[in-house]
């Protein structure tokens, strides 16, 4: 597997919390590079030095003419040039990682590499921070900045052991070609494109001194481009429908209103590729269902990925599932839990098959019959009492859209403003309008207090409902999905990494999409 594989992926971290030892960290490689100096990308650093000192310690490294050699383990074939663990993975973190990318600015992303910076050598170069422009102006103003921790950046007179780059939202047109137009150079042997999405929502405050809003604590959308740092303004303004413009998430546009107003926290989605093979992954930050933002962002995620996954190029995706079903919307704080992340993925299965057969419309998939009516209130199917069906309202007809229940296919976001007249001024949100639910609008099977699925409902048996589309292969066999950003509750219970796996594999047998759920432990390789 090793030997044919494109990528290695470590796990420093697979948790949220609360444990400080394993926060959200990975680290990848391309496999053609053979552990050469800057061969390797740190995603998020919640753990960073830590995680590999802890993973080289579970293994012996031999010394064989002079050198230590890692004879097994994810690191294994690595050489190094120290004895202890400690020394190595300084070295590690100093040489062998290029670069380090980071999905949002929240704490438990980015807590090991403010730790852990100390010890770069400026004679090395300034290590590179790269992450979308909102991100980078939260860590420089909130953690960077000699108050929090010192300025160890190369801007505003820190120390320069970091530089920040500032990666273009959707991709930067002006680099690469075919396949890989869009995507920059990450390190030796990797290109990345970065897509932003959304992780909850968090209130703006106006700050009478500086006379705009301020985020206090999370990076979210600016109500105005110009209100980003000047190097910031790197994103494309063209029409093109895989770019997204900040300009265009919700906002106040009342510029003298002085109210507070909710905003998007941003977050991220990673396609990470390899340039020898053209393989690709893709690794989430933490992220919300598209059916309860404010500013549904996931569907552009799927899009841009079907195709590759059409094609086999793209086979694995990391992306966090925090709760198990037991957790209501309201409480899952712009996370993910095991019946939202099923019903993004039936999306993405939609949009496989579409991709693999453009001709034809594909509409069944994870479809399920129900009998009885098919409006909403009906008898057609059951809601969920852990997901709360989302109101779409149209100002000019002045009444509620009534989305079907004709069965488990994915939500049309229909992204035309819409204006409410609120307390806190006029706001502009994108409306939803749901041809079809999605299936987190209800339970394909009964989910007890516990987490612990019932018995599935029965399997569609008509040609029209067949999941694979009557094309003889599930929509997204052969994709892993790794689970990440499990939030642990350290008691004698059963831990809710099991209880979270239970119920997507039962879930995703149901829906018929056939990727096969995977949660890693610390310390874990992964050869893709």
């Amino acid at each position: 597997m090793a030997d044919k594989a494109a990528f290695q992926v470590i796990v420093l971290g697979p948790t949220g919390g609360p444990r400080e030892d394993s926060l959200t960290g990975l680290l990848v490689r391309s496999t053609s590079t053979d552990w050469s100096t800057d061969s390797v990308i740190a995603v998020d650093a919640g753990t960073l030095v830590s995680g590999i000192i802890h993973t080289l310690e579970q293994y012996n490294a031999p010394l064989r003419d002079g050198t230590y050699i890692m004879d097994e383990g994810p690191f294994a074939g690595l050489k190094m040039p120290y004895k202890s663990a400690q020394a190595n993975a300084a070295h590690i973190f100093r040489d062998i990682i290029g670069a380090v990318l980071i999905t949002h600015a929240h704490l438990d992303h980015l807590s090991g590499l403010a730790i852990n910076t100390p010890m770069l050598e400026a004679g090395n170069g300034p290590k590179p921070l790269a992450a979308l422009p909102s991100i980078v102006a939260a860590i420089k103003n909130h953690m960077f900045n000699d108050v929090i921790w010192p300025n160890l950046s190369d801007e505003d007179g820190g120390a320069g052991l970091l530089t920040y780059q500032r990666l273009v939202e959707g991709g930067n047109p002006r680099f690469g070609r075919g396949e890989a137009k869009g995507y920059v150079r990450a390190c030796d042997g990797l290109l990345a494109r970065c897509l932003g999405v959304s992780h909850g929502r968090c209130r703006q405050r106006f700050h009478p001194e500086s006379g705009t809003h301020h985020r206090v604590g999370s990076s979210v959308f600016a109500a105005d481009p110009l209100m980003l740092p000047s190097r910031a303004i790197s994103v494309d303004q063209s029409t093109d429908a895989g770019i997204y413009s900040p300009a265009r998430s919700p906002r106040m546009l009342s510029a003298n209103s002085k109210e507070p107003f909710w905003a998007t926290v941003e977050s991220s989605a990673f396609f990470i590729r390899d340039h020898h093979t053209g393989s690709e992954i893709i690794i989430f930050g933490d992220v919300e269902p598209d059916c309860v933002s404010l500013d549904p962002r996931n569907k552009r995620v799927w899009e841009a990925a079907a195709p590759k996954i059409a094609t086999g190029k793209l086979r694995a995706i990391f992306i966090e599932c925090s709760y198990d079903d037991s957790v209501e919307d309201a409480t899952l704080y712009g996370h993910l839990c095991p019946r939202h992340l099923i019903a993004e993925l039936t999306l993405l299965a939609r949009k496989v098959m579409e991709a693999r057969h453009p001709s034809m419309a594909i509409s069944s998939i994870g479809k399920r019959k129900h009998s009885g009516s098919n409006t909403y209130g009906g008898s057609g199917g059951q809601v969920s009492p852990k997901s709360k069906r989302p109101q779409s309202f149209s100002v000019a007809a002045g009444k509620r859209a009534e989305p079907s229940l004709t069965g488990m296919a994915s939500a049309t976001v229909d992204m035309r403003p819409r204006f409410y007249s609120t307390t806190e001024g006029l706001v502009e949100i994108p409306e939803l309008v749901y041809d079809e639910p999605t299936p987190s609008y209800y339970e394909p099977d009964e989910v007890s207090d516990t987490g612990k699925p019932a018995d599935p409902a029965p399997q569609p048996t008509s040609p029209g409902e067949a999941q694979t589309g009557d094309f003889g292969q599930l929509p997204l066999s052969g994709l892993s999905i790794y689970v990440i950003h499990i939030k642990e509750d350290l008691t004698d219970d059963i831990p809710p990494r099991e209880r979270i796996l239970q119920q997507l594999r039962s879930r995703g047998e149901a829906a018929r999409l056939g990727c096969e759920f995977y949660a890693p432990h610390r310390g874990e390789g992964i050869w893709i």
